[in-house]
């Protein structure tokens, strides 16, 4: 559908900004106007990772006139393979730092916000009120809903992209005009249901497909130009090289932008998504040992079977010693627990701890009642026994 367009135009554009801008000004659909529109905008970036990267670095390059940008993250080795608004002298150095810099050397006439803080319940609606328009980069739950609840509660638009190793999503959520994320995602799915980009990997250059597509959807509502994904979800299939979409239509009986709403204000967004399950929380209570204390159980010679519940592709990256290599999945359809030893006690971890405490509630219920898992899993025995190793 076709909407007026969001932000009033700049009163002029310099010559230099007539020079920079010269090939949007000749596009008849843009022209002088647009590209004033553009120059008095105001955008927030929600992340200045995968998706943040490229779409900072093309809002700059667009003209847009005022860029936030919020990050409370720092540059690690393992980000440079997408993360291309960040260089290898970067690393260790904040986010929104770098990306302030390179925003910069991109287009010095642009006003850079940089909002070095997590974003929190206590703070984003402050920090949206001060964007015409947000554009969501981030890659968890709790914060696709906090994004998308403070932008309806404002009455913002905001573009949203989602990307996991070969697949990208993209749309347009603007609950003045049609769907928000809740018409589409009534309820997150369930604790470990859907792996994180940290767990399953991403195809570096996905990132530039999905980021590029929030940004030309951006431009569009910022100027009143052609058809927004307003309504509309667009899947996108790197393997395949498919693009394809899918109408989204707005729920009278959505609980944030329907014709009742019963949410009026934030809420608590990780109890809603949850990180782990409730079974698994339990389990893992009285039950986690820490890396520490499973290098010492291994020095002592205890009777222990070390269980890491990764992919194998995880594991050729980095693995503990003396681990036994059998995925999450085999003991969610129950085919690891006839294998186990009933001799010795199990000892479970996985990347972070979320996956391994999963499986721990399953051998719980199975009967193994000694079983534990390690907290942090193999990246805090990377940070406190073998720095040696690779992260990822």
């Amino acid at each position: 559908m076709s909407l007026p367009p969001l932000v009033e135009p700049a009163a002029e554009l310099t010559v230099d900004e007539v020079r920079r801008y010269s090939r949007h000004l000749i596009i008849p659909d843009v022209g002088m106007a647009g590209q004033k529109r553009l120059k008095n905008a105001k955008v927030l970036c929600v992340g200045a990772g995968g998706l943040g990267s490229p779409a900072l670095m093309y809002l700059a390059a667009a003209g847009v006139g005022t860029l936030g940008i919020v990050d409370f993250d720092v540059v690690d080795e393992s980000n440079l393979q997408r993360q291309i608004i960040h260089g290898q002298s970067d690393v260790g150095r904040l986010k929104a730092e770098s990306a302030a810099a390179t925003v910069r050397e991109i287009n010095p006439l642009v006003n850079v916000i940089i909002h070095n803080v997590a974003l929190t319940n206590d703070n984003v609606m402050d920090i949206f009120s001060g964007y015409d328009l947000i554009v969501d980069g981030t890659d968890n739950f709790a914060t696709r809903y906090m994004v998308n609840d403070a932008a309806v509660l404002l009455g913002k638009p905001y573009v949203w992209g989602s990307i996991y190793r070969f697949d990208g999503q993209a749309s347009v959520f603007w609950a003045e005009h049609g769907p928000c994320y809740r018409c589409l995602y009534p309820e997150p799915p369930p604790p470990g249901m859907v792996p994180s980009c940290a767990e399953g990997g991403v195809l570096g250059v996905l990132c530039a497909s999905i980021g590029s597509i929030q940004v030309n959807e951006a431009i569009k509502v910022l100027t009143g130009i052609g058809d927004p994904l307003v309504g509309r979800l667009m899947i996108y299939d790197a393997l395949e090289m498919k693009y394809r979409d899918v109408k989204v239509r707005k729920d009278p009986e959505c609980p944030l932008c329907g014709k009742n709403p019963s949410i009026t204000e934030l809420i608590d967004y990780e109890a809603f998504c949850g990180t782990i399950s409730d079974e698994a929380q339990q389990a893992a209570a009285g039950s986690t040992i820490t890396a520490a204390e499973l290098r010492s159980m291994q020095e002592r010679g205890d009777d222990i079977y070390l269980i890491d519940v990764r992919e194998q592709n995880e594991y050729e990256i980095v693995n503990i010693p003396g681990a036994v290599l059998i995925p999450k999945g085999e003991f969610l359809n129950g085919s690891a627990l006839e294998g186990l030893p009933q001799d010795k006690r199990i000892v479970l971890h996985c990347k972070s701890g979320a996956r391994s405490a999963e499986v721990l509630a399953v051998l719980k219920n199975a009967g193994f009642s000694d079983a534990v898992h390690v907290g942090g899993g193999v990246l805090s025995w990377v940070k406190t026994v073998d720095p040696s190793l690779p992260t990822y």
